[in-house]
């Protein structure tokens, strides 16, 4: 009886909130338009996608070596 008082007040709440919803941006779901990012020249594609994420794999070891350095540490390098 209680759990139904609590949820009647939340569930008028969602209704009224899911009318008003729009977006900010209208895009139209095509070939080759439906990601933020171009992948027409699929070798192109794959060489900035494979810079972008090696950089952010090796960043972090990067900085450790940095830091091992900077602080008179040892390096396998």
């Amino acid at each position: 009886m209680i759990a139904r008082a609590a949820i009647r007040p939340v569930a008028s709440r969602a209704v009224a909130r899911s009318a008003v919803q729009s977006r900010g941006l209208h895009v139209e779901n095509t070939v080759y338009n439906n990601m933020p990012f171009s992948y027409k020249n699929k070798r192109v594609f794959a060489v900035k996608m494979s810079l972008f994420l090696g950089v952010g794999f090796a960043l972090p070891f990067i900085a450790a070596a940095y830091q091992l350095k900077k602080s008179g540490g040892t390096t396998p390098a």
